[in-house]
């Protein structure tokens, strides 16, 4: 007959084959969801090639691809973030506009007096630019943590806002102007790749590591998926959201600067179709608008997968109306095809991905405990 120690010992170790068991399972539903977007990229890819092959094969239509895949991609990951809170923001493409607006009057204001000047500050302005897309993050952090409004709400009037002071600041006109630093950029490539499209994937990278290599990713995590297991598992839901909402407020003005990159213009109303775009890109690559789960590289693969299906759909001269008809199907397909998944094998995954952070992460070992001395008090 076991011992106690033995028998603790015993429980310690069923504990662990418990959790690699679940983290193994967890990590199969990940790669199966970048397998479907892998697969969903082949085939979109194969037909609109095998439609139209001398437009769409044509190494000038790549290249925009890649080119125009980035400012929307940079946007998606950022909404990414935002939901793997349980959240969401709104304002992410106002914050764009704003920076690449304050980059352009800046530019032009200077240039107007002295060019070479204008030129020699490049750095700086798009330092300045991407500064006010991070101030823009913090002002929604503080209305999302600090004053406790719902984050749809809160970035809903920030957009509001946002778009109001750029419309003041424009006059609603287009402006004209960047350093030529960055139209050296955007019209750069490596091997035959736009370096915008390598900006892309660098960031993404960037952020993939953030969300599932560093306590502040897992911490994000279990707060999305059980803000409550999070609380009780000693995590400042408050500075969570703080480095959240001021990364996509950071994300979203660099996306800002590859606006400004790829055409040396900025408006108050530019990528106004952008903002449920990026949603869409979001869940379709696998993040759980409910929070606790999300995907870098399936975001990366969703937004190639509709820049591809828009590029096939120009290239056989359908109209933009018809590829909003296109993400819908494809968005409600993927949905459904995962509903169907998920019944039939009878399991919630956010509640299992909650209990593999909280034990991978180290800040749910003693949850149970105070759930238990809460419960008894």
């Amino acid at each position: 007959m076991p011992t106690r120690s033995q028998g603790s010992s015993l429980g310690v170790l069923n504990s662990r084959v418990d959790n690699i068991v679940r983290t193994w399972i967890a990590n199969l539903h990940v790669d199966r969801g970048i397998g479907r977007m892998v697969l969903l990229l082949v085939i979109a890819f194969g037909v609109f090639a095998a439609l139209n092959p001398r437009v769409f094969l044509n190494p000038l239509n790549l290249q925009n691809i890649m080119v125009s895949a980035p400012e929307v991609g940079l946007l998606a990951i950022a909404m990414t973030l935002a939901m793997l809170t349980g959240g969401i923001d709104l304002s992410l493409v106002s914050i764009a506009n704003l920076t690449a607006i304050t980059i352009s009057t800046m530019y032009a204001g200077l240039a107007a007096s002295d060019p070479a000047l204008a030129e020699s500050l490049g750095g700086m302005i798009v330092v300045v630019g991407v500064a006010v897309g991070v101030g823009a993050g913090l002002i929604n952090a503080v209305l999302i943590s600090t004053v406790g409004i719902a984050p749809i709400l809160a970035t809903l009037a920030t957009m509001q806002i946002f778009n109001g002071l750029a419309i003041v600041w424009t006059g609603g006109r287009t402006l004209y102007g960047a350093p030529e630093i960055l139209g050296g950029v955007g019209q750069s490539t490596v091997a035959g790749i736009p370096v915008l499209f390598l900006i892309f994937v660098v960031v993404a990278i960037a952020i993939g590591v953030l969300i599932g290599r560093t306590p502040f990713g897992r911490k994000t995590q279990l707060q999305g998926s059980n803000p409550a297991a999070a609380r009780y598992s000693g995590i400042r839901s408050a500075s969570v959201l703080y480095g959240t909402y001021v990364t996509t407020g950071l994300l979203g003005g660099l996306a800002g600067v590859l606006f400004v990159t790829r055409n040396p213009t900025a408006s108050a109303d530019y990528g106004t179709s952008y903002v449920l775009l990026v949603i869409v890109i979001a869940v379709l690559g696998g993040t759980n608008p409910m929070g606790g789960f999300a995907t870098v590289t399936g975001v990366v693969l969703a937004t190639l997968v509709l820049q591809v299906v828009q590029s096939g759909f120009n290239a056989i001269r359908l109209s933009s109306y018809e590829y909003s008809i296109a993400q819908g199907v494809i968005l409600i397909g993927v949905m459904v095809f995962d509903q169907v998944r998920f019944r039939r094998r009878g399991r919630y995954v956010p509640s299992t991905q909650t209990r593999n952070i909280a034990s991978l992460s180290g800040v749910g070992n003693d949850t149970k405990k105070r759930f238990d001395e809460v419960k008894s008090t």
